[in-house]
């Protein structure tokens, strides 16, 4: 069982750490130098699905991780 929830938590991660990857912003590293333009948009469509997707990964990352701790 621990065996299990350690290649969940590998696996994961990587999805997750793809999943963040692919989030664009938009603007980049000019918005740290206020280059951005300061308005608010809604996710629609494949970014809102990516964003609910990594929410979900990140559950079941830490989940995982949480199991792993507590079975002996």
């Amino acid at each position: 069982m621990k065996n299990t929830l350690s290649i969940i938590s590998v696996i994961s991660s990587i999805i997750l750490i793809v999943a963040i990857l692919l989030q664009n912003q938009g603007s980049g590293l000019g918005a740290a130098f206020g280059g951005d333009a300061g308005f608010y948009r809604t996710k629609r469509g494949a970014e809102r699905t990516l964003f609910v997707v990594t929410i979900v990964l990140a559950i079941v990352f830490v989940g995982s991780l949480i199991g792993i701790l507590l079975i002996p």
